[in-house]
């Protein structure tokens, strides 16, 4: 079988889906941890859909190296052309358009006839080979189409330019034996099929989302597009992590090698994508769930006592998942705390390192033994700490007072350049009143709490709480970071980095008018 390229589209299609949206500092962090991951394709975004959205995918075709980066486009010449704009400084630019083909899209949606649809797809197509060598055309809901007519318009779109086909399940509808099928036939049928390739793009609102993938990748797919942690629109993408993971683990399949991805990236990638948008992985998630390679029934961990082969095909080490960890302390060195970061696979510049290995310190004032789990939480939390202090509030100090039977009362100070502002408030519970104090002072615009999350960050009652806040306000998602060995400490300072995020585009509005 032939290497099979990873189109992700994390940053277009997952980052769409509700709750999931990332600002341009984010993007480049997961745009950075694709790169390491060995992607061939990101699809950055879709540069049309807003100016915020134009200048990260510029921006991440600059930055990336070693990917081709893509811009989604409608078959419309403003599409194109904005997408182009958007993506010509990337070492490989691609344009990727994309026209819906089934007749329940066509005549409701496009309100076009097929006609219209070749006609388009071949105006379209030409168009944008005029900007760039590198075109996928997109057959939009390519599963509910007359075989018929798909196969025309994949024929005039490799005839007019197109070097990548993407067949996608755009609704989660189809079945491994349908997909199978549908790349075989169109492969078979449209004459030039073999100077192109060819792609899959499935969705999961029947779960099947990784099987549709790999019936595709069977029938003659050279391409997969999915998404770190399967993320998308409704019941989300393909998991770029499941189905690497098998391919890799059944090459008696799909062959030896059959991706570039180092799946030992894989981890580090996850937990980066989760830790932006604020949520965790579901405890039973294949792959990187936490309980994804622990054993728990007495028959499985006899078993894997004997030969972890019994019960475990792969290994948490080929994800990226360090088992036997190093534990740091309060005597542990810069040096060695440089080199244990290094053996992780995390390379900071000399002011991250210093300013990572001062929180290091600080926690080990409060906690006596520092997992890796600790220190990349306070790697992620140090990057959004260091954009907060930027501008805007930040925590001086709080106190809280509080009973089972008293209202609770909170004083926070907050301090903002060189002044400081101070207010007392009564709430339910100490957060609450926190939150209020807060809220005297900075005078917030109207919002809502659409996530407010507390996990640990490893196990132990000296355990820190990592604190998720998101923020919906004017249509829009704000969040907010806070880590801290007291939790009350961490839903502070993720409030008031939500806040801030939440000011600062008020502000951005007003200038703009």
């Amino acid at each position: 079988m032939s290497r099979i390229k990873i189109f992700d589209t994390t940053l277009r299609d997952g980052e769409q889906s509700p709750g999931c949206s990332m600002n341009l500092k984010e993007k480049i962090e997961v745009a950075r941890c694709l790169e390491r991951l060995r992607v061939d394709v990101i699809e950055a975004g879709f540069a049309i859909s807003s100016p915020g959205d134009f200048e990260s995918v510029s921006t991440i075709a600059r930055t990336v190296k070693d990917c081709t980066v893509a811009s989604l486009a409608r078959a419309t010449v403003k599409d194109i052309d904005c997408a182009w704009e958007a993506v010509k400084m990337a070492a490989d630019p691609r344009i990727h358009l994309f026209i819906a083909t089934s007749p329940l899209h066509m005549e409701y949606k496009l309100r076009m006839t097929p006609e219209q649809v070749l006609e388009r797809t071949a105006a379209m197509t030409a168009h944008a080979k005029k900007y760039c060598a590198n075109i996928e055309f997109s057959a939009e809901d390519a599963t509910r189409s007359d075989i018929d007519f798909l196969c025309r318009v994949v024929e005039v779109a490799i005839r007019n330019g197109a070097t990548v086909v993407n067949l996608p399940d755009t609704v989660g509808y189809t079945t491994p034996d349908e997909m199978r099928s549908l790349i075989s036939t169109v492969i078979a049928r449209v004459p030039g099929s073999d100077r192109v390739e060819f792609s899959v793009h499935c969705h999961n609102d029947l779960g099947m989302a990784v099987a549709n993938s790999l019936a595709g990748v069977m029938g003659g797919a050279q391409q997969i597009e999915c998404t770190i942690n399967g993320l998308g629109e409704r019941a989300g993408n393909t998991s770029l992590e499941e189905a690497v993971m098998a391919m890799r683990t059944r090459p008696d399949i799909y062959g030896e090698d059959t991706t570039r991805i180092d799946t030992t990236q894989i981890a580090r990638a996850s937990r980066t994508v989760y830790s932006i948008i604020g949520q965790s992985a579901p405890l039973n998630k294949p792959i990187v769930g936490r309980n994804a390679f622990l054993h728990e029934s007495g028959i499985h961990q006899h078993g894997v006592l004997a030969n972890k082969r019994t019960y475990e095909i792969l290994t948490p080490e080929a994800v990226g998942i360090r088992v036997s960890n190093l534990v740091l302390g309060k005597h542990s060195g810069r040096h060695a705390f440089a080199d244990h970061l290094q053996a992780m696979g995390y390379e900071l510049t000399e002011e991250e390192l210093n300013r990572v290995f001062e929180e290091f310190k600080a926690l080990c004032d409060k906690k006596k033994d520092i997992s890796d789990r600790d220190i990349e939480a306070i790697i992620t939390h140090s990057t959004t700490a260091a954009e907060q202090e930027e501008g805007g509030y930040q925590l001086d100090w709080f106190a809280v007072q509080t009973t089972n039977f008293t209202t609770a009362t909170s004083t926070v100070s907050l301090k903002k350049g060189e002044e400081k502002f101070q207010a007392v408030s009564l709430g339910d519970g100490p957060i609450d009143a926190a939150f209020q104090a807060i809220d005297s002072i900075v005078a917030p615009v109207p919002h809502t709490f659409e996530v407010f999350r507390i996990d640990s960050t490893s196990e132990g009652k000296d355990t820190m709480g990592d604190v998720r806040i998101k923020l919906q306000a004017e249509g829009r998602t704000f969040s907010g970071h806070g880590l801290s060995t007291d939790i009350f400490e961490a839903s502070i300072v993720a409030y008031l980095q939500a806040l801030n995020r939440l000011n600062a585009w008020v502000e951005r509005q007003k200038s703009a008018q």
